[in-house]
């Protein structure tokens, strides 16, 4: 008899990447094993942003999610738990694809940070030029 395959999605934005697994329950949302709010410290801008691919396809408390996310700051965590379930939602039902697809949950985030270039202070800023 074979295992049952876990079926993990993976989000990403900027630097972060979040691993996404959906399974029907509650509506319990686990990120590093605590609670999204918890985890979010109560800031209800990203708080939104977790719930939003939820919100949208009408699934808001149908379906409990564990994220474990690592890297990037907690905004782009965020982005990337929201872009994770877009998908994770998608492998479960086709017709939510029209209504995250519209909103542009499905679509990868690729802008990144560019790199610092030699001869320079920055990415483009120069270093302050004196005439004399």
């Amino acid at each position: 008899m074979a295992a049952k395959q876990l079926n993990i999605f993976t989000g990403k934005r900027k630097t972060a990447n979040a691993r996404t697994r959906i399974a029907l329950g509650s509506g319990k949302i686990l990120i590093n094993g605590k609670n999204y709010t918890e985890y979010f410290c109560n800031r209800a801008a990203l708080i939104k942003v977790v719930e939003d691919a939820l919100r949208i396809t009408g699934n808001f408390g149908k379906y409990d999610v564990f994220a474990n996310v690592r890297g990037g700051g907690v905004s782009a965590q965020a982005d990337a738990v929201r872009h994770g379930i877009a998908k994770a939602l998608i492998a479960e039902n086709q017709d939510f694809r029209i209504a995250l697809k519209r909103n542009g949950f499905i679509t990868r985030d690729s802008r990144e940070v560019e790199r610092k270039k030699y001869g320079r202070s920055g990415a483009r800023k120069l270093f302050q030029f004196s005439k004399r």
